[in-house]
């Protein structure tokens, strides 16, 4: 901005150039003249004389707008003011000291996104290496165990000592071989090669598998339930319900672990893997459709499946630990696996359901009516649940293990031989009559009538005594339709006896009093 239209001369030596710029108010007033810097001037002492530009700097001023300038060195140095220069009150800076300042302005930046950085790294591995109550890691760890000689050899320059893995320490398993695969299970599948489809349900496969040991030369034989991506949740409900240590049971079948398989462009498809124990003998409703159980089969088998469930129940493990009790929720003789003729371990948990305390009801709102129709309680498909107890759930497990005992039960030759005369009802022995009331009090109508599963237990346990310490059994002859005081004399038996259902295809048949005596002697004499 040009000044004024005239020029003055400074006449002394030590002065300098300036010019005011004023506002008050809406009055602007300009004014240029010649200064001695050492004296004040407007109230304010001049600090850049030495320049050769009139660069304006704002003043602090309580009644009005003010801006000065000084300079020297050239003629008419004050003839035009510069406003576009430091007019906010920060010193100009050169190009060349625009780079140190930036520098120095970055660098506490740049250091706290590394810091920053890295402490999210440091947490996100931690978390990976943690394993949640409700999701565990990708990989679980085995037990070690130092395997025979013969087995102990090093390759790539792997220590394989003391590295070996132990997948099954059962002994009616068929993983008995001893050495094991030395993979790092933390970030390698296991060297797995499927052999046959051995069943299948509505949400996986079940494959026999063979677990190579190319160091050993030596395989074992497990059981490896595939699910397809869609059913990624039933899967992951699954995994979560093994991760529990406390699960661990003779019968409960064992877990080795879980893999996420696919979703790389050899293998698209993503596939998701339980790798379990594996039994020869298959699940139990197979296992009856070719096999006639003895009275002593019959006991061992139907007390390992009370004695899984009452697991599955409990709130203790059989060391005092505590745990969370679970629901199968779908228990059926198809999710029951035969370990061997005497034994029997529960498995496919896709739908289980862990029974903690601190879940509300809202957290079950959606977990009524899930499970096999057949196996159902009535008030599941009546849609009658009590969700506010969690006994509830328990409960229609206990209905469903009823109809998996009359299963077993129908498939026992208790008596021995043929009947020609099949509307003769022979009267069992006084066992078959207390697995029959058990039975009869199991699937009652009323939830909170049945037994638990501890209380089944208990029965069979007293069965298994009594057969202990007699060798022989008696056939008793039919004198009446009524239950007999020696049928009471098991612990447990306080309970009411209930309806039954005419058939295990159809639990939810209407009672009538024909049904409620005899209709378990019925169906299980008339198989």
């Amino acid at each position: 901005m040009s000044n004024c239209n005239f020029s003055s001369f400074c006449t002394l030596a030590e002065e300098v150039c300036v010019a005011i710029w004023k506002k008050v108010n809406e009055s602007l007033t300009v004014q240029t003249l010649c200064h001695n810097p050492r004296h004040a001037l407007e109230n304010t002492v001049l600090s850049n004389d030495s320049s050769s530009e009139c660069v304006m700097t704002p003043v602090p001023s309580e009644k009005s707008m003010l801006y000065l300038c000084s300079c020297i060195k050239e003629q008419d140095c004050n003839d035009k003011l510069i406003f576009d220069k430091g007019t906010n009150g920060f010193s100009r800076l050169k190009s060349k000291d625009v780079i140190p300042v930036v520098v120095i302005s970055l660098v506490p930046l740049l250091l706290v996104a590394v810091i920053a950085a890295m402490a999210f790294y440091l947490y996100r591995t931690r978390q990976q290496n943690k394993q949640p109550k409700d999701w565990p890691p990708k990989r679980t760890h085995y037990q070690s165990l130092k395997p025979p000689d013969g087995c102990i050899r090093e390759a790539n320059g792997i220590d394989y000592h003391g590295k070996l893995l132990s997948l099954s320490n059962d002994a009616n398993s068929d993983m008995s071989s001893s050495c094991a695969n030395s993979l790092n299970h933390n970030t390698e599948h296991l060297p797995i090669q499927l052999e046959a489809l051995v069943g299948k349900g509505r949400f996986a496969e079940v494959w026999r598998a063979q677990l190579n040991h190319s160091e050993c030369g030596q395989y074992e034989t497990v059981a490896v339930k595939i699910f397809p991506a869609v059913e990624y949740a039933s899967w992951r409900n699954e995994r979560a319900i093994f991760s529990d240590a406390n699960l661990k049971h003779e019968n409960i079948v064992q877990f080795l672990t879980a893999e996420e398989r696919g979703g790389t462009a050899s293998t698209p498809q993503r596939q998701y893997w339980l790798i379990m124990a594996y039994h020869a003998l298959g699940n139990l409703q197979d296992f009856l459709a070719s096999h006639v159980l003895s009275w002593t089969e019959l006991c061992a088998m139907a007390g390992s499946v009370a004695r899984g469930l009452a697991h599955l129940h409990s709130d203790t493990t059989l060391s005092g630990m505590s745990k969370v009790p679970i629901a199968h929720r779908d228990l059926k003789s198809s999710n029951i696996v035969v370990k061997s003729p005497r034994e029997c371990v529960l498995c496919d948990f896709g739908l289980a359901l862990r029974l903690d305390l601190t879940l509300t009801v809202d957290d079950f709102a959606n977990s009524g009516q899930v499970g096999t129709a057949r196996y159902m309680a009535p008030e599941v498909l009546e849609s009658r649940v009590n969700l506010e107890d969690l006994e509830s759930f328990k409960q229609m497990d206990v209905y469903s293990m009823a109809l998996v005992l009359w299963e077993m039960a129908s498939r026992c030759d208790v008596i021995g031989g043929s009947r020609k005369n099949l509307s003769v009802l022979p009267l069992p022995s006084q066992g078959m009559k207390l697995l029959c009331a058990t039975i009869t009090e199991c699937w009652d109508h009323d939830p909170e009538a049945r037994l638990t599963a501890h209380c089944v237990l208990e029965r069979f346990n007293a069965l298994t005594q009594e057969e202990l310490e007699s060798t022989t059994i008696t056939v008793l002859l039919p004198s009446s339709t009524e239950q007999p005081e020696s049928c009471l004399t098991s612990p447990c038996m306080e309970h009411s006896t209930g309806s039954s259902p005419t058939s295990p295809s159809h639990p939810q048949a209407p009672t009538t009093a024909a049904t409620q005596d005899t209709g378990p002697i019925r169906q299980l004499s008339e198989v």
